[in-house]
């Protein structure tokens, strides 16, 4: 497949970083894009809503339906999935990329934020799933993308926070379960996760402020990736878990210098990248 022109996309978190960087991406092929988030009015410490969202893919050339949708919410989900397949006549891709984020160890955590992770993480990923399905199998070249992580058991990744770690990993155990589910009716599930942070604003109020927004890829590097798998087979690709600079690299990128403002070994690096998988040599370079 050579592009998304008119394919439709269903994308959770769509109102600024990651979620709207590969909403952007399509829309330079026409894609449709369905914009799935909570944000309607201007937050204090969050950039862009959905509808200003809308713009900036109207901007880039695809076409936008802009949806208040809480995705912890079954009947909002149903109903924001239901609105854009009928404003565009099916769905294509489901983009999981809605995640809550709290870096706490397991005395600090309270349960209402370990329940709102879980929702929106984990439960969320499988509702938007389970309700974008009756539509992706009827589509020639379905995709579902989860932001996740790789099945790394490494106690690493558990110990500092280990709600946020299981909330996470929920989103990846459904690319594992899911791959296999649909395998034989060619709908592809598969995980992407960036190897270094990108600068968005929930690893700006997560990790410290401006600093962290300085060493940190831009979310382009994410929307390109996510491009790359979305126009593969999804006969054929499917079950993986992708880190972002790997995988450009592998589909003929070369310049990574146009994702970051420093050099490589200024970034900072995300969690949960397994240790032996080392970065390409052009990002190296770059």
């Amino acid at each position: 497949m050579s592009n998304l022109k008119n394919k439709t996309l269903f994308v959770s978190g769509a109102s600024r970083g990651i979620g709207l960087a590969i909403a952007k991406r399509a829309a330079k092929d026409g894609a449709n894009i369905i914009l799935a988030a909570k944000t309607a009015e201007p937050h204090p410490k969050l950039p862009g809503t959905i509808y200003t969202a809308a713009d900036e893919v109207i901007e880039c050339g695809g076409q936008a339906l802009p949806v208040i949708c809480d995705i912890r919410d079954e009947k909002n989900v149903r109903d924001a999935v239901n609105k854009g397949a009928e404003e565009f006549g099916g769905i294509d891709i489901c983009i999981n990329n809605a995640s809550a984020i709290q870096l706490t160890g397991t005395l600090q955590t309270d349960m209402k934020r370990y329940d709102l992770m879980h929702q929106i993480n984990s439960r969320g990923t499988f509702l938007v799933s389970k309700v974008c399905l009756p539509h992706l199998l009827e589509s020639e070249n379905p995709h579902i993308l989860n932001l996740s992580p790789p099945l790394d058991m490494s106690p690493k990744w558990f110990g500092p926070h280990v709600a946020y770690t299981m909330a996470k990993f929920g989103m990846s155990l459904c690319v594992l379960g899911m791959a296999e589910e649909f395998k034989e009716q060619g709908v592809a599930v598969n995980a992407l996760w960036p190897r270094t942070a990108v600068a968005t604003a929930a690893i700006k109020n997560a990790l410290g402020g401006d600093e962290i927004m300085n060493i940190s890829r831009f979310p382009e590097i994410m929307g390109d990736a996510a491009y790359v798998i979305l126009t593969k087979d999804s006969k054929e690709f499917t079950g993986n878990f992708c880190i972002d600079d790997n995988l450009l690299a592998e589909n003929g990128v070369t310049d990574f210098s146009q994702y970051a403002q420093v050099p490589f070994d200024q970034l900072a690096p995300d969690f949960f990248v397994p240790d032996d998988l080392e970065a390409p040599e052009s990002a190296k370079n770059s």
